[in-house]
């Protein structure tokens, strides 16, 4: 259990931003009255990462830096993490729950980033551009129309029609294509395109599959042998959604056999966790497959746009105790008071704690201006505004209630 009351002054909140995040969340930090932000250009890790936490009351992170249970345990002072990034996967999500500590990312802020991308390999592969420019540089001078396409006219198919995934489509049709998307929930299509019932009908009928799905248990190895094989003969793959989609010794496979032409991969199941790490791959030196290292998103446009998203998310938490957007707690869209206190308590989701958080009010003759609660599975958070400073007995009595994780007292 950890229960502190951080109602000082903001300049003295400690803000740690790791692995070299953009400089426009350390401006809205400091727009906003965040004084003590110390940036990391490197990600960090075991003793040298609990060391940076001592102290700190929110982290910033990228992707390198893993936030274990042992890392979140030693931070006693840690209110919120900001992943500056799409994926949480690098921050055990249930220990974080577990001390009352929410999760933050950017799920969108570099939608057009990976999109555009997305548009340029296809073209890319159509023509070959990667092996032609390879053998430029090497001295040789294939001046050929061989097996090379144009993307007006060919039929996309969008695994996944998210955000991303959206964007993609509106892209597509703009360069002429024809655009077919599956997703799992039945989504209103951007201009012509047109949703498709099942994974096979897709894979069959489209020159090129793009991905753009989440990972879970339900997309683990989701493009695999077998489906690789109901893709349309001398089609397309492009994945830069996450590395656990694709079976790469499949695709290899499939690769190597001619029945895939070609692919783009930007995300793998494993990935280098430091730049000195020597990344290996079965798709290595295959003909027409282009390999990057995980940056569809990153673009300075999307590093600012994610700087500032994640930071906000953050301030607005510090400031108002709102979650909107957490990934592993309660979910509260609050406006701030401006003639009241501000009590957050963080517990276990389990009967009576309310009861218990509103008889401790009684007891004080604490006059309620506002309250709100809401639950997950395991946690319950509930924000109560009162209309002036009660002595420390009511912090006492409400940090006893039992289930009590966190108790904070806002302003």
């Amino acid at each position: 259990m950890s229960n502190e009351q951080l109602s000082f002054p903001k300049d003295k909140i400690k803000v740690l931003l790791l692995e070299g995040i953009h400089e426009s969340a350390v401006d809205y930090f400091h727009d906003h009255g965040y004084r003590q932000v110390q940036q990391v250009r490197t990600a960090l890790s075991g003793k040298d990462l609990e060391q940076a936490l001592d102290g700190v009351h929110m982290v910033g992170i990228r992707s390198r830096t893993q936030l274990t249970p042992e890392a979140i345990e030693s931070a006693g002072r840690l209110m919120s993490i900001g992943c500056f990034c799409i994926g949480t996967n690098q921050v055990d999500l249930a220990s974080a729950a577990r001390r009352g500590i929410p999760v933050f990312n950017a799920p969108h802020s570099n939608t057009r980033s990976v999109a555009e991308m997305v548009i340029a390999e296809m073209i890319m592969l159509l023509r070959k551009l990667g092996d032609k420019n390879t053998a430029t540089h090497q001295g040789h001078w294939i001046k050929s129309a061989e097996g090379s396409f144009e993307l007006r006219g060919k039929t996309l198919g969008i695994v996944g029609y998210g955000h991303i995934g959206s964007q993609v489509s509106i892209l597509a049709e703009a360069m002429g294509m024809r655009v077919l998307y599956h997703d799992i929930l039945s989504k209103l299509p951007m201009g012509n395109a047109r949703q498709v019932g099942t994974l096979t009908e897709l894979l069959g009928s489209v020159d090129i599959t793009t991905l753009h799905v989440p990972e879970d248990a339900s997309t683990a190895n989701l493009i695999d042998a077998e489906r690789l094989a109901q893709m349309r003969p001398g089609s397309y793959l492009i994945n830069a959604s996450r590395g656990t989609v694709v079976d790469v010794d499949a695709l290899a496979e499939a690769l190597g056999a001619g029945h895939v032409a070609g692919a783009a991969i930007d995300v793998f199941p494993r990935e280098p966790a430091r730049a000195e790490e020597r990344f290996v791959s079965p798709l290595q030196n295959l003909p027409n497959v282009i390999l990057t290292p995980h940056i569809g998103g990153s673009t300075l446009e999307a590093q600012n746009n994610i700087g500032r998203e994640v930071a906000a998310k953050l301030t607005m938490y510090s400031d108002q105790g709102a979650t909107v957007g957490a990934v592993n707690f309660p979910q509260l869209s609050l406006a701030p008071q401006q003639r009241a206190h501000r009590l957050l308590h963080i517990h276990h989701n389990q009967p009576g704690v309310l009861a218990g958080i509103n008889r401790a009010l009684a007891s004080c003759e604490a006059n309620i201006l506002g309250q709100h609660l809401q639950t997950t599975a395991d946690l319950g958070y509930v924000v109560t505004d009162v209309d002036r400073e009660y002595p420390d007995a009511l912090r006492t009595q409400l940090e006893a209630v039992p289930g009590t994780i966190r108790f904070r007292i806002l302003y």
